[in-house]
Formats: structure tokens, sequence, C-alpha cells
């Protein structure tokens, strides 16, 4: 055998090891579900995100100690990609292959030498129509509802009894009556599919499915949950699309799916939320590798058939990150400046640390997910004038100006939003009021899930297509338990009151709630709205409450999914 072949086929190894590591970290979901093992599940989640750069690390440190005089021979490498290739027949995961072959070899090779001769700049296995040793889904052929949901809702092995099986079944059939006042036609090929893995994140348990019935496709996800006692009952039947899209979001911490063949599971999931791109359906089932290397591709292709120029995104323009976008993608691009605006007290290792601590975190469906590159080439005749003066002026640092090209040594990818301060403006009385609610309660999940935005204002939350806002300013991020929340103390003299100073001792993680409505809006109909929604969050015992709750361990569960949509709340009494 050729050197190459013994490259390729160690490489191989390193990603053969990771995905069995993956598979076993994720394969104990269902044993953390059943045994209650929260926090097993924080712990795996995060050890999961930093699994695949450890073993990269290690298979770049064997490529060293095997083979010193690797080297960047053009000849050989492109026979290291071709052996690699010939060692992919047959595998069950070619795509995640290749993608870690990338990462490897990027740490190998300069940076002229990322193209197809050498990488995996385009994907050379095909995973159409590839599965698994035993099928990706179940299908069902239901002579009536009853059974069918019966067997599916069994067919998962978990080792723990319902509470009561056969009204869990009845309020599925209920919530289906519902949803579908007038019923439907069965045509021949009427069937219900299901993937056979649960999805597990947090408390939950999610089935993931969909009805065929002629031509139309009907979504639907089934969240399973466990109660103190042992037993576990099915919370909702989720079948419009909203919903359904508020559970397979990156919104939140990516889902524990045991998956022998990804891209069937991706596949299939394209189905169910037709709207989400490849990039971000790998995401969430886990390999954000994979979703990274998906939305580069893409990207390139877009860029290619494009011809709008990058700019300045619009908004208030950031104190610590220069934001810019591409109007034609729904995306923005941020770069840590290599100076801040005050009052931010901040450094760069600091805004690193806060991000990592949102990719670990739980985002409870209000913090937007980050992909973070390094050594990102962009043709520099993509961007305005304007946006390129910024770059100097503000980021040069962070970027290398390499003929025709920009490279960023350093930027996060964000989906596009539209600026809660930007969307507040103009709006009629009940939209006015949906956003502010929908801000109070945005803030209210995020100190559930021990998190606290530190910078409140408007701007640095958006709002999504359907409504809903999330946080994405993460450069004063904190654990809420991290913080002192007090009360303004009241002055002792004339002095003091008129005092355009601090006339007391503030420490840095001091916070003053009852300043809230103040600074985050001017004094209106906004402010009115804000303090009638959500008046107890300018109250420091409201704050130190919420603190307590969380010390005492007390772990309140933030349901991707409407309240009124569980069954529990919907009139179906238990």
């Amino acid at each position: 055998m050729s050197a190459s072949f013994y490259i390729a086929r160690a490489i191989l190894d390193g990603f053969d090891k990771h995905y069995r590591l993956f598979r076993e970290t994720t394969g104990r979901a269902k044993e953390r579900f059943e045994r209650a093992d929260w926090a097993g599940g924080r712990a795996a989640a995060v050890a999961r995100i930093d699994m695949y750069d450890q073993r990269v690390r290690e298979a770049v440190i064997t490529l060293a100690e095997r083979f010193p005089d690797l080297g960047l021979d053009d000849t050989l490498w492109q026979s290291i990609r071709t052996s690699f290739i010939a060692l992919l027949h047959d595998h069950k995961q070619p795509e995640c292959a290749e993608t870690f072959y990338n990462s490897v070899a990027s740490r190998v090779l300069d940076r002229r030498y990322h193209r197809n001769e050498y990488i995996f700049s385009r994907p050379a296995v095909s995973t159409e129509h590839l599965d698994g040793d035993e099928p990706t889904y179940r299908s069902y052929y239901p002579d009536d509802l009853a059974s069918t949901f019966r067997h599916i809702l069994q067919s998962f092995d978990l080792k723990l009894p319902f509470q009561d099986l056969e009204r869990d079944i009845r309020y599925i059939l209920r919530a289906v009556a519902e949803h579908f006042p007038e019923g439907w036609e069965r045509q021949p090929n009427f069937q219900v599919q299901v993937l056979r893995s649960l999805f597990f994140r947090n408390k939950a348990a999610y089935i993931v499915a969909r009805v065929i019935n002629g031509n139309a496709l009907i979504p639907f996800v089934v969240p399973i949950l466990r109660d103190e006692g042992g037993s576990i009952f099915v919370d909702a039947l989720l079948l419009d699309g909203k919903s359904i899209g508020r559970v397979l979001s990156l919104s939140h911490v990516y889902f524990m799916v045991d998956m022998e063949v990804p891209a069937a599971y991706v596949s299939f999931l394209e189905s169910v939320v037709p709207s989400r791109p490849r990039a971000d359906l790998y995401t969430l089932v886990g390999l954000q590798k994979q979703g990274k290397t998906l939305f580069f591709r893409d990207m390139q292709q877009h860029l290619k058939h494009s011809t709008d120029k990058f700019v300045l995104a619009p908004g208030t323009k950031g104190m610590v990150m220069l934001v810019f976008t591409l109007p034609s993608l729904p995306c923005v691009f941020k770069v840590i400046r290599d100076w801040f605006e005050p009052p931010k007290d901040t450094d760069r290792n600091n805004v690193l640390d806060r991000y990592q601590l949102v990719k670990h975190h739980d985002r409870v469906g209000r913090m937007t997910d980050a992909l973070e590159y390094t050594h990102v080439a962009l043709p520099r005749d993509r961007f305005s004038k304007s946006l390129l003066d910024e770059i100097a002026r503000l980021a040069s640092s962070s970027v290398i100006f390499d003929g025709d090209r920009i490279v960023f040594e350093h930027v996060y990818v964000e989906r596009r939003l539209i600026p809660l301060d930007v969307y507040l403006k103009d709006l009629d009385e009940p939209h006015l009021h949906d956003a502010i609610r929908e801000y109070g309660e945005a803030v209210k999940d995020l100190a559930r899930a021990n998190i606290f935005p530190g910078d409140l204002l408007t701007k640095n939350f958006g709002v999504t297509r359907y409504g809903r806002v999330v946080f994405y300013d993460y450069d004063e991020i904190s654990y809420l338990t991290d913080c002192r929340f007090r009360r303004m103390p009241t002055p002792r003299d004339d002095d003091e009151e008129m005092s355009g100073e601090p006339w007391f001792t503030v420490e840095p993680n001091d916070v003053f709630p009852e300043q809230f409505p103040t600074f985050l809006f001017p004094e209106g109909r906004a402010r009115d709205i804000f303090l009638a929604e959500h008046r107890e969050l300018a109250d420091a015992r409201f704050w130190a409450e919420r603190q307590e709750h969380i010390r005492e361990g007390h772990e309140e569960e933030v349901f991707p999914y409407g309240e009124s949509q569980r069954f529990a709340n919907r009139g179906y009494s238990r």
C-alpha cells in the first residue's frame, strides 16, 4: 500500500473514533432521561460540543508522529484525497468524514491549498438514499389511529411506565380532531412514518414523525415528559409549522439523537421543517461542524450567483462587534473590534469566553446560535467602500487584505433578525403591546436558565419571522447567580440627591433593576406597557428570588412550545 493510503486511513480512523464516541454519548441520552439525570445530560451536551476538536487535534498529532515528512507535496495530498474517497465506500457517515478530513488537512496545509484538489470543497460521495442496517424510520398503516399511536408510543422501549397510556392516546386523538375539524379523506398510500430515535433535549424526549396521505405530507412532533415519580406522559401534540419550528430550532441546546446514518435523518427532517437549510438540520442534531461546512459551501455558491455587496448591518452600531451582512443572505457576520467604545469595559478574550458560554449553555429558545469560523476568505470586490473603511478603522488586526480577498482571522455568523429597537418603531398599539410582552418573556426565560443578559437595551434583542424575541449580544452576558441585584440607596441629603455621579459604592456585578424602565424605554406608551406587563423585572426582589430558586437546585423547564398547547392547559384534565 502507498503512503497516501496509510495517511488517509489514519485520518479516517480519527473520524471513526470521533463518531463512535459521539454515538456513545448520544446513545446514553435515553438512559439519562429514564434516570432523570438532568445534570448528566447537561454535562454530556457540553462534552459532545468539544469532542470534535479534541479528535482533530489527536489526528494531527498522529500524522505528525507517524509521517514526519508529510510536508506540502502537491501530488501526495491529491493522492491522499483520492485514497480517502476510496475508503468511504459503504461508509455510513461519508459527508461527516469528509468534513473531518478537511479539519485535519486545514491544520496541516497552507491556506492556498484549500481547494478541491486537496480538500473537499465539494462533497465527493453522495448520501442520497443512504440508509443504515436498520431503516431510519418505521412506517405504520393505520386501521385506526388509536392503535397506531399506541404502537408508536411503545416502540421506543422506554424503561418507564406511562402515567396513563390510554388517556394520552385519547388526548392525542382529540387534538387531531380539533386540528382537522373536517377530517380528511384517506388515500391508498395513507401511512405514518416515525423516526426510530427519540430526540432528547433537557427534560423532554420528542417523537418526530410525518403523515403521508396522497400528495399531502403532515409533520408532527410529540413531546414526552417524565414526572417526579418516574412515570412518563405525553405533554402535547404539535401539528402546526410554527410550533414544530420552535421545537426544531437552533436557539436551544442541540438534540441528542442516536443516528447510524445522519444524512438519512437530515433528509427526513427536511420534510418536517422544509424552510430549514440542511446546514441547520445537521447542527440541530449535534453535528455542528457538518453544519458549518454546509453553510460555507452554500455561501460560496451564493456568492457565485449574486452581485450585491456586503454592507454594515442595519440597526444601532455595536460597541464591541463590527457587524455586517450580505442583503441577499439571511445572516450577519460579527467581527470583534480592535477597541471598544465606552462604557464597555471588557477585552477580546472575555468576549470569546462569553460566546463559548452561550454555545455550552441551554439557550432556552431565547439566544441565537453562532457559527464560529477562522481564516475565512471573501472576495474583496463584494464589500462596499463604507464597510471596507469601517473594517480598516475598527478591526484591522482581525483581517488580512490578501490581494483580491479579505481573510477574516475570526468571525461569528448568526441568522439575521430585525433588531428590536428598529422593530418597535411605528408599531400600532396591539403589535407594540405584543412585542414588549415578548421582550419581557424573553428576559424571564433567560433568568429561568440562570442567564442575565447584562445589557438589556432593545438594540441587543432581535425579532424572528414568527415575532419571537431572542437575545444576540453576548459580550456582557453572565450567570444570573453571579450578579448582585440591589435597590437604589436613598440619598441622605440634597448634595447626594443632586450629585451627577454615584455617591455610593458600585461593584462590577451590581445591578439596579428599578432603573430598567427608564433606561430601556422612553417616557410614554412603550414604558407604560412594560410596567403593566413586567413590573416585577424592575424589582430587585424578583431577581433575588429567582437566584435563590436556582441555588436551591430547582430547575424550571422552559417549553419550546406554547403553554396553551400542553394537554394539561387545554381542558384535557389529567
